[in-house]
């Protein structure tokens, strides 16, 4: 009985391990999120070549829906859209719903076409989970720092530009993506 002692001493350690964070520095603030390398290990990597590469410095959110999420990491402000490496296998689970303030991978219709673009969770959006209405959309973090940011940018009037519907009338720049240095 002496060896669980221990073991159970672990477990607050263990419970408060934290993947990698990126901070998203936009037009309208800061917004950090924490990466879930444990569960969506493929999609996590992809994002995390994508912010080394300095792929998503300057691109948009060119989608944005109040009362369900926001989108970016595909266009730039002149809603050119960049070009991109292989998609990648779709991680949706029932383990990663999509909740509000997590980070998942847009895509087409077709499951594996993922490459750079995400949104975030503007609400509970349980009908983008694996196995609601089919793969689903992968989830691969969650925001730890500035939803009131998010929350921002879901405020902004939308229009239709070069035949894209709900992009913000006033440009939402991100402006840098960096991996958070961990602290220790």
């Amino acid at each position: 009985m002496r060896w669980l002692l221990p073991l159970l001493a672990l477990l607050p350690a263990l419970a408060l391990a934290e993947g990698p964070r990126v901070t998203l520095n936009t037009s309208q603030g800061e917004i950090v999120i924490e990466l879930n390398q444990e569960q969506a290990p493929a999609t996590a990597a992809n994002f995390l070549e994508y912010v080394d590469a300095g792929f998503y410095d300057g691109t948009v959110f060119h989608r944005v829906i109040r009362g369900f999420m926001i989108q970016g990491g595909g266009f730039t402000e002149e809603l050119s859209r960049k070009s991109t490496r292989a998609p990648i296998r779709n991680e949706a689970t029932k383990t990663l719903p999509n909740l509000r303030g997590t980070i998942a991978m847009a895509r087409t219709s077709a499951p594996d076409s993922a490459t750079s673009q995400f949104f975030i969770n503007l609400t509970d959006n349980g009908f983008l989970n694996a196995g609601v209405r089919g793969p689903g959309y992968a989830v691969f973090g969650k925001v730890t720092q500035g939803m009131g940011v998010v929350d921002a940018i879901a405020r902004k009037q939308t229009t239709r530009k070069q035949g894209m519907a709900d992009v913000p009338v006033e440009p939402v720049t991100i402006e840098t993506v960096t991996v958070v240095e961990s602290e220790g």
